[in-house]
């Protein structure tokens, strides 16, 4: 295999790195809790029991509180998980020698790009330890959601509804003040600078 090869979906990335999964640590980072390896059916499976599986996830697909379930299974059966507030491309790292990160679907079928190339793994390396020791341990990351996520859903409503801050206050049950400011904390967990990109980014992870 080359030292950086693209391969073109699912099933060729299956069939030239399938290999690779037979690693004894595994770390990921994605945007989502739908990745494409963990729901994949056909994906390659580690063979032997994991020693150690990392997974770093954004913080804004953690409103979600279907996704947020899901990952304290993950952390209940031995997972160690955190969650970033910025953007992160959905990236494996196989042990300490080989790299896979996918691609966007602008062109149809999904691309993904397998590095063995040990500088440039080492580089993405350092790059995910930075972020993973910027990230917050799901545990902290719950305590300092708890009054945030109930809420999500219906603030996300009333944002795409183009409802006034009054009339969703009043629909929330919350005063003005409270409402304004569960909708900032809300745009910081999603990364969004105006209320309009929060609404964007909510459609783009389905939250509405």
């Amino acid at each position: 295999m080359d030292l950086i090869e693209v391969v073109h979906g699912e099933r060729e990335l299956f069939e030239r790195a399938g290999h690779l999964f037979d690693v004894d640590e595994m770390a990921c980072a994605a945007n989502t809790l739908f990745t494409w390896w963990s729901t994949n059916a056909e994906a390659p499976k580690n063979p032997r029991r994991l020693k150690r599986l990392r997974k770093m996830f954004r913080l804004s697909a953690m409103l979600d509180p279907s996704w947020s379930q899901r990952a304290h299974v993950m952390a209940e059966q031995g997972a160690e998980v955190r969650v970033s507030p910025d953007d992160l491309n959905e990236t494996l790292l196989l042990g300490d020698r080989f790299v896979i990160m996918a691609g966007d679907m602008s062109h149809g079928e999904r691309s993904y790009s397998v590095i063995s190339a040990p500088q440039a793994v080492q580089g993405i390396h350092a790059l995910y330890e930075a972020a993973w020791r910027a990230a917050s341990p799901l545990e902290v990351h719950d305590a300092s959601m708890v009054e945030l996520r109930p809420l999500t859903p219906g603030i996300l409503t009333a944002l795409n509804d183009g409802l006034t801050d009054e009339a969703a206050a009043r629909a929330l049950g919350l005063s003005l003040r409270t409402y304004r400011r569960r909708v900032a904390e809300l745009m910081a967990a999603m990364g969004a600078t105006s209320r309009f990109q929060a609404g964007s980014r909510a459609r783009e992870l389905g939250l509405v």
